[in-house]
């Protein structure tokens, strides 16, 4: 297999060990004799195996040649670290290793066979620019930064997910132009500093397999999940207080100069007006605004040109200018914000917006009085840092109010009502310390002894559903087309609409015969860009004008396809969630009454909720196990008429869909604590990680033996472990039944063994409904689907 077979590049690669060898050829006289024996070893394997300093691009060698390798590369991979050191030799651009530590083969051991190592944050659409940058930096001494941290995602043992830091070592490699590449020019490095998305011009510059490329490179590797790389950026952004501190926007030009590898670079903000749609200064200690420069605030329209306006408020999309005099002069000075710049003799500056999903909250600006430092190259480093200054601007909106809620915010975000006085009391001991000089820290929330309650109302089949209006939708759209290009084929008997009424049918067929996940994206592509354009062409025949405009009216002005039964699928999902999530809130209000516990729900494809409730989550020491018994029966009903208030509801909806429930029951305490991390609680332990791993597969298990789901329609299930739960929860379905909640169908079900967790049973049981909430009469889910239908 030939490494560069099926690869864009401007680089052939061929593996070498040439550089790494030739250190070798000083060490044979060295005076220790161990160190010039090892180097004629090594020497000798070299001389003996030329292909392996000549180069080879075979994939093959690699396994023929593997001791020989390893014997070369025996200093670097040393036997007594090997089991320490997370390490690797392999094929640059590619993820081909063949040479690794043991640890590093451990690690990959214990992710499993299923597992496929990738580097994550790896942009692969620009994998071709990023090698002629390498080849800027090798061949023309530009030293463009654009190094950006990569990383492993590897699962340990415990199935949590751990990232490895990826550091490349590639002092052993050599390019080398071929005679047919082009040699890059002054004038060819400038406008490629403005023009980073613009492969054909770096394809021009850089033709396919116009350099050699030989070598290999050495990765070390380090576990960084407890030490997030940016980890200084978020906790320099944290804090109103810190904003008015001298020192603060200076170690934050520091932070960003570290970032980018520059020197000479400032930091600025403007916060957006979205109301005036107007840019305004942020006050505090030295911060400054270069586009805005002496104004107190701006109408957006007079700072941006109108690109530059869409570029950042209406795409919210960061742009550069790499030469500020030259787009000076380019614009005749009519780009208010290129003149702002020039008035302030910056040469080159990036824009980027502050933008979460509610739209623009502000702008970053980064600026230096030297032309081409800041680049639309190097702006792409901010793609790691944005989603901080974002959560900072977030977090400041909410520091207005009072102190002690503003640290409450500015540690957790928003806190359920049972468990405020905690972090209440935590915030205070922040404040206290802060007052008495002392560094002040938010310490860990955790609770004891807490019983989990765990529910879920879940939409059954909306994959499928989701999958079939798709189809509806695209072959509505790709139907109207046809009929478009066959009535221009009939006006002007053109070859190419011929060939787009073939590519037409073909998708067509493809949408009827095997639908796949791709299919909606790549149909919407090929409507975008290569139908569209030629509609809009044919719009001039007046013949077909009117058939052209029905077109347009049946597609979504926003997002360019026809939009009808994707959006009865999405509005009954959001009609569904929105209702049961509303009855359930509407129904915590009483159980609070009964017993303080905590609460929390989640809207996906159906609602979840988790409840824990224990002494350790009261300032009182009230609790008792009864608490916990009604809580759970409480549970129970309310699934039930969840159950009922949704079918009731069900004709209402654009699309009928069904609905499953489920309990799980975990009947031993267990610590919560809060993650700042993610915000919200997680269970402490390897034992009652059990739980969250149950959570999260137990409604896709099947019943033992057979390929029956656990959850279905019309019956509500019941999962736990233990013999004295069945008996427990039996006697709540016994007094349900009494109360007409419950059919007397009840099963008890072994199920199939999950990842890590055995013994699983469940209690499975029909829901009884009504018609209406006058209706007195009690149905199954087949007697309803039958009544309703008549």
């Amino acid at each position: 297999m030939d490494v560069n077979e099926g690869i864009d590049s401007p680089l052939v690669i061929k593996v070498s060990f040439n550089k790494f060898i030739n250190q070798y050829k000083d060490l044979v006289e060295a005076d220790n004799n161990f160190i010039a024996s090892n180097a004629k070893r090594v020497l000798k394997i070299a001389e003996e195996n030329p292909v392996l300093t000549e180069g080879f691009s075979d994939l093959r060698l690699l396994k023929d040649h593997e001791k020989n390798i390893e014997g070369i590369l025996q200093d670097a991979f040393s036997p007594i670290l090997t089991k320490n050191e997370i390490k690797t030799a392999s094929v640059p651009f590619l993820n081909v290793i063949f040479n690794s530590s043991e640890r590093f083969k451990s690690i990959l051991e214990i992710a499993g066979d299923d597992f496929e190592l990738q580097i994550k944050n790896m942009p692969t659409d620009q994998r071709y620019i990023i090698a002629c940058t390498i080849i800027l930096n090798f061949c023309y001494g530009y030293n463009i930064n654009f190094k950006r941290p990569f990383f492993y995602e590897i699962p340990d043992a415990n199935g949590i997910m751990r990232y490895y830091k990826i550091l490349y070592n590639a002092d052993f490699t050599e390019i080398i132009p071929k005679e047919s590449a082009p040699k890059i020019t002054e004038e060819d490095y400038a406008q490629l500093l403005d023009n980073f998305e613009n492969i054909e011009l770096w394809k021009e510059k850089f033709p396919p397999n116009s350099y050699d490329f030989k070598g290999f490179v050495i990765s070390n590797i380090f576990d960084v999940t407890d030490d997030q790389s940016i980890s200084n950026i978020k906790s320099t952004l944290i804090g109103e207080d810190k904003r008015k501190d001298e020192g603060f926007m200076e170690d934050f030009h520091e932070i960003f100069r570290s970032l980018l590898g520059l020197k000479d670079i400032k930091v600025g903000f403007s916060i957006y007006n979205k109301d005036d749609d107007t840019f305004e200064r942020v006050y505090g200690a030295g911060m400054n605004s270069f586009l805005l420069n002496n104004l107190e605030v701006s109408n957006c329209s007079d700072a941006l040109c109108k690109w530059s306006y869409n570029r950042l408020l209406k795409e919210n999309k960061y742009f550069s200018i790499s030469n500020v005099d030259k787009a000076f002069e380019k614009s005749k000075g009519h780009a208010p914000h290129v003149k702002v710049l020039k008035e302030q003799g910056i040469k080159s500056a990036i824009f980027a917006p502050i933008a979460n999903d509610e739209g623009l909250m502000g702008i970053l600006e980064i600026v230096s009085e030297k032309p081409q430092v800041l680049n639309s190259i190097n702006a792409n480093k901010l793609v790691d840092v944005m989603p901080f200054i974002v959560s900072a601007v977030e977090r400041s909106k909410s520091e207005e109010e009072n102190l002690i809620e503003a640290i409450i915010q500015q540690e957790c975000t928003s806190i359920h009502q049972s468990v405020h006085w905690r972090f209440e009391q935590e915030a205070r001991n922040y404040i206290k310390d802060e007052f008495n000089g002392k560094e002040p820290n938010f310490n860990q929330i955790a609770f004891e002894d807490i019983y989990p309650l765990f529910g879920q109302i879940d939409i059954k089949g909306s994959s499928v559903a989701r999958n079939t209006a798709t189809q509806l939708d695209l072959t509505i759209q790709l139907n109207a087309l046809k009929s478009i290009m066959s009535n221009a084929l009939t006006e002007e008997a053109l070859p190419i609409y011929d060939q787009y009424l073939y590519q037409i049918s073909e998708w067509l067929d493809q949408l009827n015969s095997h639908f796949q996940v791709d299919s909606e994206q790549q149909i919407n592509a090929f409507i975008k860009q290569d139908i569209h354009p030629v509609i809009n062409h044919l719009m001039a025949n007046s013949s077909l004008k009117d058939e052209i405009d029905s077109y347009f009216d049946s597609v979504d002005e926003k997002l360019g396809t026809v939009y009808k039964h994707r959006k009865d699928y999405d509005e009954t999902i959001a009609s569904i969630n929105k209702n049961m999530a509303s009855l359930l809130d509407e129904k915590q209000v009483e159980a609070q009454a009964m017993y303080p516990h905590y609460f929390e729900r989640f809207k996906t494809d159906g609602v979840e909720h988790n409840m824990y409730i224990g002494e350790s989550l009261t300032k009182e020491d009230t609790f008792s196990s009864i608490y916990l018994y009604n809580l759970r029966l409480w549970q129970l009903q309310v699934m039930c008429e969840m159950e009922n208030s949704y079918y009731q509801m069900q004709s209402d909806f654009p699309i009928k869909l069904d609905v499953a429930s489920m309990i799980l029951v975990f009947n031993q305490p267990l610590t919560i604590s809060f993650r700042m991390d993610e915000k919200q609680f997680d269970v402490d332990g390897t034992y009652n990680a059990r739980y969250e791993i149950v959570k999260k597969r137990v409604d896709k298990a099947y019943i033992k033996g057979t390929k029956e789901r656990i959850t279905q329609k019309g019956k509500i299930s019941i999962v736990y472990s233990q013999k004295q739960d069945e008996e427990e929860y039996l006697r709540y379905v016994k007094f349900l039944q009494s109360k007409n909640y419950l059919d007397n169908d009840v099963e008890i079900l072994e199920l199939q063994d999950l990842q890590a967790v055995t013994g699983l049973k469940a209690i499975r049981v029909s829901v009884l409904y009504h018609k209406d909430s006058n209706d007195k009469d009690f149905y199954t889910y087949d007697d309803l689907m039958k009544e309703i239908s008549h």
